[in-house]
């Protein structure tokens, strides 16, 4: 397995290995060591003898490019470029850690697409793993193919205004990577493997699939199973315990977006005194930046709100959090795994997005009725009155009941179908590999 250098790719990856594991699949997680080392403390014991980690070094030619820096996790943002420049750079490598390893597959992340023609150049079969959206690809694809030619098929996903010219960045940042990257695609499988599923995304699964002229195969939403390790934050999860059913909300935006100081401003006045509801709020800055929260919230902020309020820095147990009974809501950049883990816990989503594939899963959060967005002002702002007005719409509201009623509903039908998809794609690999079927793993009727 070789996922791009960001946690949030690197995770369902993760995942996925766990769930092979336990159909007699070997695995071998390849990523840098500033990569594996946030995964390692992730792995219990029980998969010390299926999942392997294999320690990929990017070219040291790039002084401002440090080891720690090798990871999309902290790393400044005027450094992407350059890491996605050092990670090409370790064809090579890559190519011989194959020739070593010989697997009987290679799954890729959909960015690396030059992992394909170097499982190729050793004759072994490869797939694409993608990590976001249907909807988000399907949608940033039409547009680059079909822009004179056809509307996207689906107004759910429709953009105005500031949003408009976000998504318009996106689509020229999509254009032009495309173009700089090796696109060596040769030997690349028709089939793409996908973190989702039809119960949220059927239709446009379809599309992709059509678009592409690729086989796209879901296989659920990719859950952790596992409980996380404490890590220190036994005290925030007392703290919570001792809050009401739904009457917290849990705020997040992810690990590679930092909010600005006006974000943090207008986020805060929001919290604390138009949204009437206990938060837990994560606030994180650039790795390179020596900050102290403190310093960046309003004076005496704190101090006011500590009786119904947690700031927590870096790192929180989400998955712990959002399935806490106290919580009634995330306030959401609208990542694909944060998107997924809200619905698997039932808790409805306030999206905010900011960046890549999070204004369309935005978009689609209101269409399946499992959250409402934060409208933007005329200036493309997100409000201190508009953020608090649907805060409290949703954690202490009529309307919050409906929401939980409708993402409860895509919970229960995504858990029913979840072991049924990673059977199917079990099947899937196999065929891919050439085989049968896998020794211990179970067969699909048709």
């Amino acid at each position: 397995m070789l996922p791009w250098l960001a946690y949030g790719h690197i995770s369902p990856f993760l995942e996925l290995a766990k769930r092979l594991s336990h159909r007699n699949i070997q695995t071998y997680l390849c990523s840098t060591p500033a990569n594996l080392s946030s995964i390692k403390n992730k792995i219990p014991g029980k998969y010390s003898s299926s999942i392997h980690l294999l320690e990929l070094h990017l070219p040291d030619f790039l002084p401002q490019l440090p080891p720690h820096n090798h990871t999309t996790n902290g790393l400044p943002p005027n450094l992407l470029s350059t890491l996605r420049k050092a990670l090409d750079s370790s064809k090579l490598d890559f190519s011989r850690i194959l020739k070593s390893l010989q697997p009987d597959l290679l799954i890729h992340d959909i960015l690396i697409e030059w992992a394909a023609g170097a499982a190729f150049s050793h004759n072994i079969p490869s797939v694409s793993f993608l990590t976001s959206s249907a909807a988000m690809f399907s949608f940033y694809y039409h547009s680059l193919t079909k822009p004179d030619e056809v509307e996207y098929p689906f107004p759910a996903i429709k953009f105005t205004g500031p949003e408009q010219d976000m998504i318009n960045g996106n689509i020229e940042a999509f254009r032009k990577r495309s173009q700089e990257r090796d696109l060596d695609n040769q030997g690349a499988a028709q089939v793409v493997l996908i973190k989702s599923s039809r119960e949220i995304e059927g239709k446009y699964i379809d599309y992709l699939s059509q678009l592409t002229e690729t086989r796209i195969v879901p296989f659920g939403p990719l859950v952790s199973a596992d409980p996380s390790p404490d890590d220190g934050n036994a005290d925030l999860m007392e703290w919570l315990g001792k809050k009401g059913e739904f009457s917290t909300v849990f705020v997040s935006f992810g690990s590679e977006y930092f909010l600005k100081r006006e974000e943090i401003e207008e986020i805060a006045y929001a919290l604390e005194a138009l949204s009437d509801v206990n938060f837990i709020w994560v606030v994180r800055f650039p790795g390179d930046e020596e900050k102290r929260v403190q310093d960046e919230l309003p004076g005496g902020f704190l101090e006011r709100t500590q009786e119904r309020g947690k700031i927590v820095e870096k790192w929180a147990p989400q998955a712990k959090i959002l399935g806490h009974p106290s919580v009634g809501g995330f306030v959401s950049h609208c990542g694909w795994n944060s998107l997924m883990e809200s619905i698997h816990f039932g808790v409805p989503i306030i999206a905010m997005p900011k960046q890549f594939d999070q204004p369309v899963n935005a978009k689609l959060v209101v269409e399946l009725g499992v959250g409402v967005g934060v409208d933007r002002d005329e200036r493309g702002r997100f409000t201190r009155k508009e953020i608090g007005k649907v805060i409290k719409d949703v954690v202490v509201g009529k309307i919050g009941q409906e929401l939980r009623r409708k993402v409860w509903e895509k919970r229960e039908l995504l858990r029913a179908n979840g072991e049924e998809e990673i059977d199917g794609l079990v099947q899937e690999i196999a065929q891919l590999c050439g085989k049968s079927s896998v020794e211990g793993a179970p067969s699909i009727k048709n």
